[in-house]
């Protein structure tokens, strides 16, 4: 099975709203050279409350823009604008008018005409626009990009006025783009991540395997060690954002960590594992043989040979060379597993992704027997 947009997108809208969580970013960060005046549309989601954090450790003076329901305990220090991205309701961008900031961050806009609307109102009253969008929003984007880079055609919509952002969250992402484009052009950065993943995460697709690590026991690993996988880590996407405004870096750059072995990732997730824990990895056709799906059962994999093995081969060689970095992914795993184990118990019941231990150990067993028949 593929990976297809529809899966990617509920992931990607999934993550936006978030409850307030301590921040788990360094405190050990230097101090920019430069402080900049930085407006956040947005802020207080998943990867809104890395960045804030993170540009606040750094020196700079942030301000938060955004309808004051989702959060609105989270930075009480900071200065707050109340309004909303659709100008056509409430307050509107109203709290916008007649201020100046050096840089925008966008992490909160999904349609093209709200994004215009934003973007054309702090065009003179910005230096530049860093804006959140997708690496989905590639025409053909299951294919893979390491043969492509950031001027790859982005995916078309046969009605480009639609909001259905169920539906086209990945197409419009890349019209919010141009819409941004037109209002400041030249000025605009476009941040295009892929799985984003690390503490706050609520969609828990990657979430779910440091956390069944540390349970122990025997895992269902899927497919072959050696099969692909994609991410990047919340906090280092932060502060390439942050070190793109800092740079005044604009145009396009995937985010992506190089892909790695599914393997590897198992070998991080082993190091939260109690003793005695046991790996078994299960071939993909007996996976599928036994209703177990890639992106429904098991997240953040797709077999070597499948179509959708691509969407996890992207290159962010271009935001590397700008100075992209990337934490161990020992130091991700660790900091998801702390990060889960401290929310409150309910929350902590039940994962969100993943396999059910139960249908886990069904699927394990029967492997043993499908092994126990052949020899």
């Amino acid at each position: 099975m593929p990976i297809d947009r529809r899966q990617f997108v509920a992931g990607s809208i999934a993550a936006a709203g978030l409850s307030a969580f301590p921040s788990l970013l360094s405190a050990a960060i230097k101090p920019a050279k430069k402080k900049l005046n930085i407006l956040f549309l947005g802020g207080t989601g998943f990867l809104g409350p890395h960045t804030v954090q993170y540009a606040i450790d750094r020196g700079h003076k942030v301000t938060l823009f955004n309808r004051g329901r989702t959060n609105k305990d989270m930075f009480p220090e900071l200065e707050k604008i109340v309004g909303d991205r659709d100008p056509k309701k409430g307050k509107g961008l109203s709290g916008l008018k007649g201020r100046q900031w050096d840089a925008v961050i966008d992490t909160s806009g999904y349609v093209p005409r709200i994004v215009g609307a934003s973007s054309a109102l702090l065009s003179d009253n910005a230096k530049q626009y860093l804006f959140v969008s997708t690496i989905c929003t590639y025409d053909n984007w299951a294919e893979g990009g390491n043969f492509r880079d950031e001027k790859s055609p982005r995916a078309k919509l046969e009605d480009p006025t639609t909001e259905d952002v169920s539906q086209h969250y990945c197409a419009l992402k890349g019209y919010c783009e141009m819409a941004a484009d037109k209002a400041m052009p030249g000025r605009v950065t476009h941040i295009r991540p892929g799985l984003i993943v690390g503490p706050r995460d609520k969609t828990d697709r990657f979430t779910y395997w440091p956390v069944r690590f540390s349970k122990g026991g025997e895992i269902l690993a899927p497919g072959k060690p050696k099969d692909l996988t994609q991410f990047i880590d919340v906090r280092d996407l932060a502060q390439f954002m942050v070190h793109t405004i800092e740079q005044n870096l604009t145009g396009e750059y995937n985010l992506v960590r190089p892909s790695m072995p599914f393997g590897d990732l198992v070998e991080s997730c082993m190091k939260v594992a109690p003793e005695g824990t046991k790996v078994t990895w299960v071939p993909n056709d007996f996976m599928q043989k036994n209703d177990v799906q890639p992106w429904r059962d098991v997240f953040m994999w797709a077999d070597s040979e499948s179509a959708g093995a691509g969407a996890l081969t992207w290159s962010s060689e271009k935001a590397i060379k700008n100075g992209l970095t990337f934490r161990p992914v020992d130091d991700t795993v660790k900091a998801t597993v702390e990060w889960f184990q401290s929310l409150p118990e309910k929350r902590q019941t039940k994962l969100r992704a993943g396999m059910s231990m139960e249908k886990e150990l069904k699927v394990l067993n029967a492997w043993r027997e499908h092994n126990k028949n052949k020899s």
